[in-house]
């Protein structure tokens, strides 16, 4: 079943993708968030044409067959396109078949336990301890993360004394029987980031992401050796040798690959097998409520080195406005601190046609 027909609508932020095949069925994908109009113009010129006329029922190698073609441009731009041609098919696979895309992963639709995820910096501590307790008890809750450092910060922090004030301050607010994460975001050397790992310790925090510059394997190793927590990371990486680099390092206990940044799922499963090969687990970057977060739901519940749950944001318009009004429905609905992954076939999301008229539009068809 040949692709007949390659379109993108999007803006800035984000873009789907919709794939038509010569039977005028249609599937719904995503190309990475950020910069996407720059994204969409690099799935036009160096994905469609590749794309077009391909067998859509078996695009795997097609995807090898575009980073072959392509094979002057790696990195992440070309991945960050990618993954709208990837999550497209599944989804144009799953309506064809009447299956979920957790389905055609092996895996089977149902209940996923979440971790609310803070995107915000520029919160004090007693703020950011106080919407944890109220969404503990609101929305049931076990397991969160929140920021320390500067991103990028050179070992600074996002004001004097904030790290030192933010750990001790939400984890004690949560008490027992939470699960805590921090993400560090590249902030520090590995000297600083072991002295951090230890407070982080000290107040029952098992999670420390990122902590040295993401691209700094080394470093990242240094620290995970000195610390009993797991060490995490990964989500920028998005190309196989530097995978292999890590793993072979030692560098972290838990690999995060961002489908949207690797270039979709059929190339976050090869990472999946790589991190199931070396005893270590998968727990996804998935930092906004676009389409990214539900095509990590239903790979987690297919992924038999699964970790033990999906990164959820509470980030709402204040911070990430592009993401309003994108579904509809509730697809992402939280009870008892777990998200569902529905039977429905595809992605079993209906993205919002008043948000696709507004979107900007581009096409790449068959000649």
């Amino acid at each position: 079943m040949r692709i007949t027909r390659l379109e993108t609508f999007g803006n800035e932020f984000l873009a789907f993708v919709r794939v038509t095949t010569e039977d005028g069925q249609t599937g719904w994908g995503q190309i990475s968030t950020y910069n996407a109009d720059i994204t969409a113009q690099v799935f036009h010129r160096q994905i469609a044409p590749h794309a077009l006329g391909t067998d859509a029922t078996a695009f795997a190698d097609t995807l090898a067959l575009i980073g072959e073609r392509e094979h002057k441009y790696p990195g992440s731009y070309l991945r960050r396109a990618m993954a709208g041609l990837d999550t497209a098919l599944w989804d144009w696979n799953g309506k064809r078949l009447g299956q979920p895309v957790v389905a055609l992963l092996g895996g089977t639709p149902g209940p996923l336990r979440a971790y609310a995820s803070s995107m915000k910096r520029d919160i004090t501590p007693k703020d950011e301890a106080a919407r944890f307790c109220a969404l503990r008890d609101e929305k049931g809750f076990t397991a969160f993360k929140w920021r320390v450092g500067r991103e990028c910060g050179r070992d600074l922090d996002e004001w004097p004394g904030r790290t030192e004030e933010v750990i001790p301050t939400v984890a004690r607010a949560l008490g027992d029987g939470i699960d805590k994460l921090v993400d560090a975001n590249s902030c520090y050397s590995p000297a600083r980031a072991i002295e951090v790992g230890k407070r982080l310790q000290d107040e029952g925090i098992g999670h420390f992401e990122e902590p040295c510059p993401y691209w700094e394997y080394d470093q990242t190793a240094e620290v995970r050796a000195a610390l009993e927590l797991d060490v995490t990371g990964g989500e920028q990486d998005c190309e196989f040798a530097t995978w292999a680099h890590m793993i072979a390092r030692q560098s972290v206990d838990i690999l995060q690959p961002d489908v949207m940044y690797m270039g979709g799922i059929t190339r976050t499963l090869e990472v999946a097998r790589m991190g199931a090969a070396a005893g270590l687990p998968i727990t996804p970057h998935a930092a906004n409520l676009s389409l990214v977060t539900m095509c990590t739901m239903h790979l987690l519940k297919a992924l038999p080195n699964a970790g033990r749950y999906l990164e959820l944001s509470i980030e709402g318009p204040d911070y990430y406005p592009w993401q309003e009004g994108l579904f509809l429905g509730d697809p992402y609905r939280v009870e008892d601190g777990h998200v569902t992954v529905l039977d429905a076939p595809g992605w079993g999301v209906e993205i919002n046609p008043d948000w696709l008229a507004r979107a900007q539009w581009r096409e790449s068809v068959l000649e």
